[in-house]
């Protein structure tokens, strides 16, 4: 395939994924957007899941042209593997895959054209947060510029996942922005250092990509100190590259929404560790009106030490809705 024709390249971070791989690359060879090049990269897998992504692409032969496949002689970790493949690209737009997540057929074409027609380099969609027994639907909010898609963003309204954005190529390249490597832990943050460079956004109302999770639990998962340190250090990253673009109050609403997951976990330690973190910010929380009640009142009970409010709301919300709707 020619370079000038290639509309999209879709990367592909690959490892040990096996299980879910199959389908994933499956979702990717029936997109009906033909113009794209798919770049899978070998993190050093140590399971079958490149034999598998090589499986499911040879029932294609009419994608053989448009497969690249790249390999690490280490495993070298995730924002690395999004490097490599952005080295390699040549479409006009960028779109992560993460290897165990799948689409529905149009999600490519559809994003595509709206990019196109609005004449956005940034553009993101809805998506599914899928388990073991079903979906939820996640709606995104729309925004009409990229500042103010970067204070919904800041605010928590816009997730900065990876995953469900097209975003132009011109944007890394002119930029030099790349994933931060050695640096896993919040690397999807770069996501909003694509958005500050952003010239046209558009939102696609729209949900395609099924963003899985396997079970409940992976919501309240323990960190380990190098995780924390690695969130800590993309975290300052972030906010150092912002600081002369937003407000001191946006930037606080980036830190609580940073440590907020902390709250979801149930555990004691975890609570203390989100009191111990960007104490700055927590004289901001009530001020995110973008933000639902609850969640700001979970805030402030955290840093006003009623502990036994955040244990209670992951009782009801954490346990039984995610633990049993979406076990």
């Amino acid at each position: 395939m020619a370079e000038s024709k290639i509309k999209v390249s879709v990367i592909v971070p690959v490892y040990g994924v096996e299980r879910f791989a199959e389908r994933a690359v499956e979702s990717m060879m029936t997109q009906t957007l033909d113009e794209v090049e798919y770049i899978f990269v070998d993190d050093c897998t140590p399971d079958s899941s490149m034999r598998i992504v090589r499986e499911v692409v040879s029932r294609y032969p009419e994608r053989s042209g448009s497969v690249k496949i790249l390999t690490h002689d280490e495993n070298r970790g995730l924002p690395a593997a999004r490097n490599t493949g952005l080295a390699a690209a040549t479409g006009k737009y960028i779109f992560h895959w993460d290897s165990d997540d799948y689409a529905d057929a149009g999600m490519l074409e559809s994003m595509y054209a709206i990019a196109e027609v609005s004449g956005s380099d940034f553009v993101w969609a809805d998506w599914y947060l899928t388990f073991d027994s079903g979906s939820r639907l996640m709606r995104e909010p729309s925004a009409t510029s990229p500042a103010e898609a970067l204070t919904l963003t800041l605010a928590g309204e816009i997730k900065y996942n990876v995953w469900n954005k097209l975003i132009s190529r011109r944007l890394y390249t002119d930029s030099g922005i790349l994933f931060p490597e050695g640096l896993a832990m919040g690397e999807d943050m770069t996501i909003i250092k694509l958005l500050a460079a952003a010239r046209g956004v558009r939102h696609l109302p729209k949900a395609y990509y099924h963003y899985v999770r396997t079970n409940a639990g992976a919501l309240t998962k323990q960190y380990s100190a190098a995780h924390l340190e690695q969130l800590q250090t993309n975290t300052a990253d972030v906010c150092a590259s912002l600081r002369a673009k937003v407000s001191e109050r946006e930037l606080a609403w980036f830190k609580l929404n940073v440590k907020l997951p902390f709250l979801f976990t149930g555990r004691r330690s975890d609570i203390a560790l989100w009191k111990d973190w960007y104490q700055e910010a927590d004289r901001y929380i009530m001020t995110n009106s973008y933000q639902a009640l609850r969640t700001r009142l979970l805030q402030w009970s955290a840093a006003h030490g009623l502990s036994v409010v955040n244990m209670a709301y992951n009782m009801i919300i954490q346990k039984i809705i995610y633990g049993v709707i979406y076990r």
